[in-house]
């Protein structure tokens, strides 16, 4: 089989971040938050992964295609299944290592009778005034009315021999989920318990007087929906007004998956599965006591500073501070940042000074997600105060992001910014921004072009680059963008960058067949690639040929890869690893050796089908040689990675790279340091500059 199945292979990167939970290497909160990780990414793959698969079968048109669909299906439930297990055992080495650091994680039942008193009073005063318990009746339409976001309890009410059942929402937007005892913090043990327990030790406080009883249990679930929505087309409706439509639509979408305590009784499971309409199709998970567990996402840390990561100061870009603006800065010489090694603040202040300076006359900015406090729109909003004129491209279609991007949409129109929507069919997930200045009598532009979010939240824990430039040619090209963007039937040139779905495949497919004629002349050949997802198949048949050919290829993949690597006569020269750390790996990078030219680009587009060919993204070149040797040695660097780095071989069995006699060697950390000292070179190359010109203006 030439490709590896897409949904097994994301299954397989969440086992990455499970293996993370698992490490005794890492400080134990931050194993109890990757546990929250890989909880919040199954409700993903299950939400779109999964939701797609059931459509395969529920839609195929063939006996073929709805066999193999199947298939899948099982193959991906029998996975599923395996990775809850070993959940459930890592989450209990977890709670034993918490509890060696005097932490211990208690149920009600484990509550000393004082502590049970302490917390009737807490549920009586903060937290029974946000619980409404829905009773379910034969008319009940319990699809529409649980919220697949919440954590809920199943109530069992006995009265007088007959059953009846409750579903009660644990209250997490108001409330944390973890609520620690105020007792026995003098000799330095921590008790902790989980809201729902609280809710399960007060059920009778919660009935008692409003609904009979004469018994009452209580045990968790979670419902997991069909992401899909479709847009209406009334042509009468706005774009803004179909996106909020659409989205609605989620709130009844078909169920998908319900997780459940496996200690719940079988009468209330069948219960639950024919009020919510389950086919054999979806999946019924059996997990612990407690569902919801992306919550632990959010798990404090109250013991010693080393139960989580130490801290991590962002650097300065020292061409950036050292200069009386960001303009004069990148005048003299472009700025690469990588993020969260360097602050994302240089960002936020280009935006900022732009906004009241003077001579700027327009900001044009592409918007896909955004921090729900944003620096960056505020900014936006003060620069058409000052008299600028402003354009911000809101993607509305950011999955899970739409109706936040609605909202921003909106306020910013209210606010004087010029707000527009993009292209029909095709999402926008450029990241750029576009700064025209008149300068004397000409007007000179400035560019961000990033492979990732503006976004100062996610710049704190995902790793992407940021090409901050004055290039007239590449400012231009950027310029031509946001006129597509506007008038996609016009023709545009493109000097420098790539643009999908215009470019991006013929221009990559070009320079992979360099490297190809290269190797089969006997010259050296080689490529190195790091995405989020490989999954596009006519480009893994490209990657083959090549590796067929002789070309050295070696990727560094985050999450779904379709390419089987290291497979004799189809792949022998490819090699694929994946590196899961603190920090999430999200830039996207493409060098292809060129007869030693180096040819190095960054990119907002992972080399899958949807982004080569069904979105607008854009590819850049660096070109000034100091910078594109930077961006080769933090690959590098990821690449000697034998600590958290998996070998992705043809069956996908992430199993970490062999260290042999090698000495440890991490490649975030290593990232950090060697940055550190590029910033201290830089500080003494700009120290020594200043000195020469105070020598100079003496003379």
């Amino acid at each position: 089989m030439k490709f590896f199945p897409k949904e097994l292979s994301w299954l397989a990167f969440n086992q990455r971040v499970l293996q993370e939970a698992g490490d005794k290497n890492v400080p134990v909160v931050e194993r109890m938050r990757f546990l929250g990780i890989f909880s919040n990414n199954m409700d993903e793959f299950f939400r779109v992964r999964v939701a797609d698969v059931r459509r395969r079968i529920f839609f195929a048109q063939t006996t073929a295609e709805h066999s193999e669909a199947e298939q899948l299906m099982a193959a991906i439930q029998q996975q599923v299944i395996s990775l809850q297990a070993q959940f459930e055992q890592i989450y209990l080495d977890v709670l034993k290592a918490l509890l060696r650091k005097n932490i211990r994680v208690i149920d009600e039942q484990q509550a000393s009778a004082e502590e049970k008193r302490w917390l009737t009073t807490f549920f009586e005063e903060k937290i029974k005034r946000y619980i409404v318990p829905l009773l379910i009746g034969q008319s009940t339409n319990l699809i529409k009315a649980i919220n697949e976001d919440a954590t809920y309890l199943c109530v069992e009410i006995v009265y007088q021999g007959e059953l009846t059942y409750a579903a009660i929402e644990v209250p997490t937007e108001e409330l944390p989920r973890f609520i620690k005892l105020p007792f026995k913090s003098s000799n330095r043990n921590k008790r902790i318990i989980l809201l729902d327990n609280v809710i399960c030790l007060c059920l009778e406080t919660l009935f008692r007087g409003i609904v009979p009883f004469d018994n009452l249990q209580a045990f968790s679930f979670k419902l997991t929906r069909d992401a899909d929505y479709r847009l209406p087309h009334d042509i009468d409706q706005s774009l803004l007004e179909q996106m909020e439509e659409g989205i609605r639509q989620r709130f009844d979408a078909e169920p998908v998956r319900l997780v459940y305590d496996r200690s719940m009784p079988r009468r209330m499971l069948y219960f639950l599965h024919d009020k919510l309409h389950l086919t054999s199709h979806d999946s019924l998970v059996a997990g612990g006591r407690y569902r919801n567990t992306r919550d632990f996402v959010t798990f404090e840390n109250w013991g010693h500073r080393s139960m989580v990561n130490p801290k991590l100061t962002p650097l300065d870009l020292p061409t950036l501070v050292q200069q009386a603006s960001m303009f004069e800065a990148l005048q003299r010489n472009d700025a690469l940042l990588y993020f969260p090694y360097h602050k994302f603040a240089h960002i936020t202040e280009l935006v900022r000074q732009a906004s009241y300076d003077p001579q700027v006359q327009s900001i044009q900015m592409c918007i896909y997600r955004v921090a729900p406090h944003s620096r960056i729109v505020h900014s936006l909003i003060e620069a058409v105060n000052n008299g600028k004129k402003v354009t911000v491209m809101v993607e509305l279609q950011a999955r899970f992001d739409e109706e936040a991007n609605i909202e921003w949409a909106k306020r910013m129109t209210q606010e004087g910014i010029r707000v527009i929507f993009g292209i029909k069919g095709l999402k926008v997930h450029a990241k750029l921004i576009l700064i025209k200045r008149k300068e004397g009598d000409l007007v000179r532009q400035y560019a961000h072009i990033g492979t990732g979010n503006l976004n100062e939240k996610t710049a704190q824990i995902y790793t992407d680059f940021s090409l901050l430039t004055a290039d007239e040619d590449i400012c231009s090209d950027v310029d031509k963008v946001f006129q597509y963007l506007e008038a996609p039937y016009r023709r545009f040139n493109f000097s420098h960058i790539w643009l999908s779905p215009v470019t991006t495949r013929s221009k990559f497919n070009r320079l992979l067949a360099h490297e190809i004629r290269t190797a089969r002349e006997g010259q050296p050949a080689r490529v190195l690639l790091k995405v989020n997802n490989l999954v596009d198949e006519p480009l893994i048949e490209h990657l083959y040929k090549a590796s067929q050919a002789g070309v050295h290829i070696r990727i560094i993949v985050r999450g779904m890869c379709q390419l089987r690597a290291g497979v004799t006569g189809m792949s022998d020269n490819i090699e694929v690893i994946s590196i899961v750390d603190r920090f999430l790996e999200h830039p996207r990078v493409f060098c292809f050796h060129n007869g030693g030219a180096n040819d190095v680009y960054i990119s907002s587009a992972d080399l899958m089908t949807r982004n080569l060919d069904e979105r607008v993204e854009l590819t850049c070149p660096i070109l000034g040689p100091e910078l594109k040797q930077q961006v080769i040695d933090i690959l590098e660097l990821q690449w000697r990675d034998n600590t958290k780095a998996r070998v992705i071989d043809s069956e996908q069995r992430n199993l970490y790279r062999k260290r042999g006699n090698k000495k440890k060697f991490r490649a975030q950390t290593a990232i950090y340091d060697y940055l550190k000292a590029e910033h201290t070179k830089a500080k003494q190359r700009m120290q020594q500059h200043l000195e020469s010109q105070g020598d100079s203006d003496e003379k």
